[in-house]
């Protein structure tokens, strides 16, 4: 048995531990879980666990087939529970075949592969979400929905309740050993933010989905709701998770290169290149909801163009001025992607195109100046930038024709990630909506 076997053992034992819980995501990238007890967890641990994979959308519904759920024991870590409840611990679990082979249809593996592939090269993928969500009262969705304050960027505020959970969350991350880097209010009405330092892309992966859960539960401690719905206010902001990223070689960042003018080095232009050109491609899974698109608009501060800037928060990819004599810091921020996507999917496939503009030695274009959503169509043609998929038909489009996708994620995930998009965008096209019975009933 591994030492970090041993370790999860002894303080299951030594805290008195008396249920831990499995975790894996399906495609979507919702959190599902069982739990077993501490008789059970040795074998877990060497063995996995058999469960049905038929019953987990997008895992072995065609084949019917069982998968284990192996544990990651370094994801092992106690679950902050309330007084009187049993002590409880959860553990990160990459889903196999029973074979032992990794599963085709897993976010965790489809992440770790492209990770693997980059290690091949010497690279360490590092990344930084930003997390923006909202706080309502409830999430009914036949009534109103009603903000829990009315504030907007950075507000200050000692006592009132957004505030006070959003503390809640964050002290909770770090006693889980989440480190927090900054949290803060939105600019929309009880829109908050909390920000994860960066760490490699699936630990970060594995936080992302933590965090999410945390903050919903202690919103529900607190008799009100939190919600990662891209766009749930019509006219305000939308959640965004703008991502941090950078690659690290021979412990030093690869993207840095103190004799460029903008600190960037061939490697960190050539990954900008890569990901601005399968940007279109990807899209989908960066912003996998018929409702990300209505964020994706002009005019919100959401990118919708195709384009690279330092500090222009209209284009696509951002590159952060670092502070002076810490180049080490040196990253790009990609600017699409919500804080309802499925992080190992976003992640790999981020990844990935910038990868692809590496290896194939991507040139990067000139950085994009002034406001482009002033631009219209025209003027957009005559620079040569393009704009993102404005609805999720079109970004599955772009990702049925993508081999940089279906190379990335394989056939599994996107043949039923297609599928299931089509779907949902089909039961879309049938409903009618409140606007068009508002705009069109009284006068039709």
């Amino acid at each position: 048995m591994n030492s970090q076997n041993e370790y999860v053992l002894r303080t299951v034992e030594e805290r008195g531990i008396r249920f831990i819980q499995l975790w894996f995501t399906d495609v979507l990238g919702t959190p599902k879980a069982f739990q077993i007890t501490p008789a059970e967890l040795e074998n877990a641990l060497e063995e996995g666990m058999t469960f049905d994979g038929s019953a987990v959308d997008g895992f072995s519904r065609i084949q019917e087939a069982d998968v284990l759920a192996r544990p990651d024991a370094s994801t092992f870590q106690m679950l902050p529970l309330g007084d009187g409840q049993a002590s409880m611990a959860r553990v990160f679990c990459d889903v196999v075949n029973l074979d032992g082979s990794p599963f085709e249809g897993c976010p965790r593996q489809a992440l770790r592969r492209v990770l693997n592939s980059a290690h091949d090269q010497g690279y360490t993928f590092f990344a930084s979400p930003e997390i923006e969500y909202f706080y309502f009262q409830n999430l009914d969705p036949t009534a109103p929905l009603m903000p829990l304050d009315s504030g907007s960027y950075f507000d200050l505020a000692l006592a009132d309740l957004p505030s006070e959970l959003r503390r809640r969350t964050v002290l909770t991350l770090e006693d889980m050993g989440i480190p927090v880097e900054h949290a803060q209010h939105e600019d929309a009405p009880s829109q908050h933010e909390i920000d994860l330092r960066y760490t490699d892309a699936l630990t970060m992966a594995d936080s992302v989905i933590t965090t999410r859960l945390i903050i919903k539960e202690i919103a529900r401690s607190a008799g009100v709701a939190a919600s990662f719905m891209p766009k749930p206010l019509g006219g305000e902001q939308g959640s965004g998770m703008h991502t941090h990223v950078s690659l690290f070689k021979d412990g030093k960042n690869a993207f840095a290169d103190e004799n460029d003018p903008y600190g960037l080095s061939e490697v960190a232009r050539s990954f900008i290149a890569g990901v601005l050109t399968h940007a279109n491609e990807f899209t989908a899974i960066t912003n996998q909801w018929i409702n990300s698109y209505k964020r994706l608009v002009p005019g919100h501060e959401a990118p919708v163009h195709v384009s690279w800037a330092r500090n222009n928060s209209s284009a696509l990819v951002r590159v952060p001025v670092v502070k002076a004599g810490r180049l080490d810091s040196t990253r790009i921020e990609y600017r699409a992607p919500d804080s309802a996507a499925n992080p190992y999917l976003a992640f790999a496939v981020i990844l990935a195109a910038g990868l692809a503009g590496i290896e194939r030695g991507y040139v990067l274009g000139e950085e994009a100046t002034g406001n482009l959503f002033e631009l219209d169509a025209h003027e957009r043609e005559a620079r040569g930038v393009r704009v993102l998929p404005s609805n999720l038909h079109d970004a599955v489009d772009d990702l049925e024709g993508s081999e940089l996708v279906r190379s990335t994620l394989g056939d599994h995930i996107v043949e039923w990630f297609i599928r299931n998009k089509r779907e949902e965008w089909s039961a879309y096209k049938g409903e009618i909506s409140a606007f068009e019975l508002n705009r069109y009933l009284p006068r039709l």
